[in-house]
């Protein structure tokens, strides 16, 4: 057994330290131990110990990664060596994924400059070993994946147990000596560091690895118009949208009529010749296509080769990370070799900010470049970049270790499964920008360690940078994925860690099992805890020192009272990790309002952005929206589905419909006396629509029992997946032409057929079930999963027989469907049902339970109404179904994710945050990211300015307003004296004056109600017109001007901050 590492550590040529000897299930520290977690091979991901993978944990990974890739995962074993701040965020990644077992290795101890970034560690862990003292806060983060601890050297035999080998803050000697071993027999090496503001990642998966989708993104289909016959045969889809293909791609077709032997052939390679055309090939000896056909992309596997690290050095392939530096990964290539060179003739990094050991590294880099050959050898070495990479090279950043931990990680991830494209070598990053604009630079004692938590970041940035950061007061805007990272990432930086300082947190939602797999602050015995809470509690443990005050308040108009202007002037700046748009452009506007840096970001599985905002300078979050969704027609949802997109939210629209908004409207009839009125004022059809339900809720259609709510499903059933059908091939039959002659099922139309109802078909019977349930949970009855006694009762259900007819009005277009629904409602209709009506008094404290839809509790039956529902309705049309994870995708809206991209985007976050406390302000300083780590793809830009407007010769911004003084003396202004200023003072003609919806003046209001307005005072005109006091807490009014300028022209204005300071 030979060994093939040495100390994992820089010093790797240092004799090796004395280590302290721990006992741990009977065996010595240098060995391979367990920590009371289950064997590997009686652990899996799933719930009951079944290849099903636990859906309730993994819900929002699976959606980026998928069931196969998810289970070759759970037999992959991971070696993860060096447990310093780069190595604990990957293992922290990793475990969160679900991988079979994860063995943590490190020889080293704990020392206080270790706590800059690893926080899983404490205090009173000095001394011991970093991997044993981890080992059991790693392995709370997922009970599936047990976490094993070595504390010995790396051997070969040891080695040879894993599939994929991680080396952290090892030399490269070691580095190359697994490498070899690990690329001769097939073990996948990746090698990850970090320096300051400086990191590197390596990846060799060996000389043949699969990758089987290579983007994640979901297969695209689209519909056939036509397929000539040719030798190089084009097919035209449907111009309802671009097909979205690229040459290169494969495709397979189904359901295509005439040329039938392309259905389920052999995915065939294409040439893209337009957004909606391309070509396959030899079609000639095909027969002649008629009509119809989808054609969908297929994922083809793709082999990679990758060279040994040793080779790899020599020859090295780059992926970009910011375009802007296109010459900086070959310099980093030379100046990591030359850290290591360093550390191998010196025993140690280079000292902080210590001049005669940069001009040493220079040297070596120097040298070691001119023995380079190829492309690793650089034309000149960049002098002034390997000065500041020996400056801070004992840095050991929490941002950069969540950035590189994030991307090894989905690389580890990568290699388990074949899911994505790896990075194809070497991948090197920096974050220079960090370091003051000026180039200024503290004497080299302000960076020097004093037993000091932060040494290690001190060494990059300083003590007195240090100390500012801890002062600073920031508000961090929601406690989930990124809220999570983000609070651990400023513990460890120490924002906000000092009684001046403070982190301010918010999140009224509280913890749920699928939060766990990548809200890593949370632990199952925290379901049902408050997250913000326990987040707080969570980061106290890493950093007893943060001043962190956890609240449970929605941030909106209704909190202000909470967010007030003292709240908001005391901030530095304010983090959002928000999961919806309306919240960020309500926090965007009130950063605006109050001129306060906002850190925006936001994460879609493998896909992830970061926004900075900074007062005056870039433009804000709400200044650029993102496209809306695009929206599925109403006559395609009613009558001509095509997609299973269609018939799930048909299926949603159906839950609201039946579950929701009857019980709503009959409440709203049983408590309020006027809405009958409230009604009536309603436009098109909804009155009728409205009294219908409501009567259909309370007489026609009220349950007694659960046998009732039984016989409602089936009737139901019936009429959903029978008879409307029926009715609309009686209006449109199977063979029905259009006025051109076209056939009128073709195309988007499918063709669809109605079911017949049968007790034995499980699939119906759960649809009976969830909807008798979910009827019977409105009326409060007791409901029943006993299916056997459902189908009993089913038997004596009597289902009228249906015949469909003439005259029935279906709409075929848009135009149409929005026709119908502005049609008026018939008065004699009207009258009718309005005097059907129950009284509302006789049905006394009676009450229905609105529904509201809940996507994560598999018990409630909701989810098993929607896969029903929408699955028959897509055998209704011979669409392809769709399985409950994937329904629940669809339905329930939800929004892919993972661990791995939220650390990285909250790391680059942090990164942001760095620059905003250093003072920097320059525009080129900042960057707006974007992420895919599946491509792997990486993309910086410099935030967009402020757009600038300008009256007579004053340029203004979002960020300028007037700022008035309402009171002077303890008087207030009147209306007249607020005009009368902006008439003399800034030449300006107020032509309409508002507050939020209140018109307070306009141009064409009558002369006496101008007359009485002017007179009164500003804050008593808001209150008169608004009709609402205004609230204590309120210190301003935010007034609206439009305005002429002296030639009579309408001029843009800033906004009007009317101080109420009397």
């Amino acid at each position: 057994m030979s060994s093939i590492s040495e100390e994992p550590s820089d010093q790797c040529s240092s004799p090796p330290k004395k280590k302290q000897k721990t006992q741990a299930n009977g065996n010595t520290g240098t060995k391979c131990t367990t920590n009371s977690v289950t064997p590997v091979e009686n652990v899996d991901m799933s719930a009951n110990g079944t290849d099903e993978i636990d859906e309730g944990l993994y819900s929002r990974q699976l959606y980026v990664l998928g069931h196969d890739a998810m289970r070759r995962m759970g037999t992959s074993t991971v070696l993860i060596s060096g447990m310093r701040g780069l190595g604990i965020e990957i293992a922290k990644n990793v475990v969160l994924g679900g991988v079979k077992s994860v063995t943590i290795h490190d020889e080293g101890n704990v020392a206080m400059a270790d706590l800059t970034s690893q926080f899983f560690l404490r205090e009173a862990d000095i001394g011991k070993n970093r991997a044993e003292v981890t080992q059991p806060r790693l392995a709370e983060l997922n009970s599936y994946v047990p976490i094993t601890t070595h504390t010995g050297p790396l051997t070969e035999e040891f080695v040879s147990k894993y599939q994929v080998v991680v080396l952290t803050n090892s030399c490269l000697e070691t580095q190359v000596k697994i490498g070899d071993y690990c690329h001769s027999k097939g073990i996948k090496l990746i090698v990850a560091d970090t320096k300051g503001l400086f990191g590197q990642i390596f990846c060799d998966f060996g000389a043949s690895f699969v990758v089987m989708d290579t983007t994640g993104e979901q297969p695209t289909s689209n519909m056939i118009a036509s397929i000539t016959k040719d030798v190089e045969g084009v097919v035209t889809c449907l111009d309802e949208a671009r097909h979205g293909y690229e040459s290169g791609d494969y495709v397979s077709f189904s359901e295509i009529q005439g040329m039938t032997e392309l259905n389920g052939c052999e995915p065939r390679k294409i040439r893209v010749l337009g957004p909606y055309t391309f070509s396959i090939g030899d079609t000639s000896d095909l027969s002649d296509y008629v009509r119809g056909g989808i054609v969908t992309q297929v994922k083809m596997p793709n082999s990679i080769s990758f060279k040994s690290l040793k080779d790899s050095l020599a020859e090295p392939e780059f992926v970009m990370t910011d375009f802007a530096k296109f010459d900086r990964p070959g310099q980093l290539h030379i100046a990591f070799q030359a850290i290591h060179e360093f550390v191998k003739v010196t025993g140690g990094l280079p000292r902080p900010h210590n001049k005669e050991d940069a001009d040493k590294l220079l040297a070596i880099a120097k040298e070691i470049n001119s023995k380079a050959s190829g492309s690793c050898k650089q034309e000149s070495i960049d002098d002034k970049l390997l000065t500041q990479l020996s400056y801070g090279a004992r840095g050991d950043l929490c941002p950069m270790q969540a950035v590189f931990g994030g991307i090894t990680a989905q690389e580890v991830m990568k290699a388990c499964s074949g899911k994505f494209n790896p990075i194809q070598q070497w991948l090197y990053f920096d974050a220079l920008e960090c370091l003051p604009e000026d180039g200024s630079e503290s004497p080299e004692s302000d960076y020097q360690p004093t037993d000091s938590r932060y040494d290690s970041q001190v060494a990059v940035f300083g003590q007195a940078f240090q100390k500012k950061l801890v002062a600073m007061k920031y508000f961090v805007v929601g406690a989930g994925a990124i809220g999570c990272e983000l609070l651990k990432n400023f513990a460890m930086m120490g924002l906000g860690c000092s009684p001046e300082g403070l982190v301010a947190v918010t999140d009224m939602d509280s913890i749920e099992k699928s939060n766990l797999n990548r809200q890593f602050l949370f632990r199952p015995h925290d379901v049902q805890k408050m997250k913000s809470d326990t987040a707080a509690n969570a980061v106290k443990v890493m950093n007893p020192n943060i001043n962190i005050k956890p609240h449970q308040d929605r941030v909106g108009p209704e909190t202000e009272n909470i967010y007030n202007d003292d709240f908001f002037e005391a901030l530095d700046g304010v983090a959002n990790a928000l999961d919806n748009v309306d919240a960020r452009m309500y926090m965007d506007r009130r950063c605006v309002y109050y001129c306060k840096p906002l850190l925006e970001s936001g994460t879609l599985g493998t896909k992830g952005n970061v926004q900075v905002v900074l007062p005056h300078v870039t433009e804000s979050y709400s200044s650029s929206q993102d496209p809306p969704e695009k929206s599925i027609p109403i006559c395609t949802l009613k009558n001509f589905p095509n997609a299973i997109e269609h018939t799930l939210q048909w299926a949603r629209d159906e839950f609201e419909g039946l579950f929701r908004n009857p019980a709503e409207n009959a409440n709203q009839y049983l408590t309020d006396p006027k809405y009958i009125e409230r009604t009536l004022r309603l436009p098109g059809m909804q009155p009728i629509e409205n009294f219908q339900g409501v009567k259909k809720s309370l007489v026609d259609e009220k349950p007694s029992n659960f046998d009732d709510c039984i016989a409602f499903a089936r009737h139901h059933f019936e009429a959903q997946y029978s008879n409307q059908i029926k009715q609309l091939l009686f209006n449109f039959p199977p063979d029905q032409v259009t006025s051109s002659g076209a056939p009128f099922w073709s195309g988007p139309k499918r063709c669809p057929h109605p079911l017949t109802f049968d007790s034995s078909n499980k699939e119906h019977v759960d649809y009976v079930v969830a909807v008798a349930n979910l009827k019977a949970e409105m009326y409060g009855l007791k409901g029943s999963r006993d299916r056997d006694a459902v189908v009993a009762t089913l038997a004596k259900v009597h289902v009228p027989e249906f015949k469909p007819r003439s005259g029935v009005k279906i709409e075929t277009t848009e135009a149409e469907a929005a026709a119908a629904s502005q049609g008026s409602a018939d008065e004699e209709q009207l009258s009718d049902i309005k005097a059907h009506l129950p009284s509302a008094e006789s049905f006394k404290k009676f009450r229905m339970i609105p529904l509201d839809f809940e996507k994560d509790d598999d018990s409630n039956f909701h989810m098993d109404f929607i896969v029903a529902a929408s699955n028959m309705r897509a055998e209704n049309y011979k669409i392809e179904k769709a399985d409950r994870h994937k329904s629940k995708l669809i339905a329930g809206k939800i929004i892919p994710a993972i661990a791995t991209t939220t650390a990285v985007v909250t790391g680059l976050v942090c990164l942001e945050l760095l620059k905003i406390v250093m003072g920097n302000k320059k525009m080129e300083t900042f960057k707006n990211g974007f992420i895919n780590l599946a491509l792997p793809f990486f993309g910086f830009s410099e935030p967009i300015s402020a757009p600038k407007a300008k009256y007579y010769d004053k340029e203004f911004t979002l960020w300028d307003r007037f700022e008035i003084q309402g009171f002077t003396n303890g008087k207030e202004m009147t209306l007249k004296e607020f005009m009368d200023y902006f008439q003399n003072d800034q030449k300006l003609e107020i032509t309409m004056l508002s507050q939020g919806v209140s018109m307070i003046y306009s141009f064409f209001m009558p002369p006496t109600k101008v007359k009485e307005r002017l007179a009164m005072r500003v804050s008593e005109a808001v209150q008169k017109v608004s009709r609402k006091k205004i609230k204590p807490h309120v210190k301003a009014l935010v007034l609206e001007l439009c305005c002429n300028d002296t030639d009579g022209e309408d001029v843009e204005v800033p906004y009007v901050k009317y101080n109420l300071n009397g």
